[in-house]
């Protein structure tokens, strides 16, 4: 993985073309502040992306475990209760 600073990217583009996988730092605070990802990976992205949405969701509600959550099922425990 390759680390570049936010100067960096603005001044030499190309630099994203050569990596899969970039840590974009911030110099001055001396933190991360993202990662770049090439587009090759966006359909896993979105699939993580979707996974940790459901469970952010589910344990919000507090009334699932393991089971598939959507807006019908919150619907209808909600009513339930």
């Amino acid at each position: 993985m390759k680390t570049l600073n936010i100067s960096q990217i603005q001044r030499q583009l190309h630099l994203l073309n050569d990596f899969d996988i970039i840590e974009v730092i911030d110099k001055k605070k001396n933190a991360v502040k993202g990662y770049f990802v090439d587009a090759k990976y966006a359909k896993t992205i979105k699939k993580l992306e979707q996974k940790n949405n459901q469970k952010s969701i589910s344990s919000y509600a507090g009334i699932w475990k393991d089971e598939d959550v959507n807006l019908e099922n919150i619907r209808q425990k909600a009513w339930k209760k």
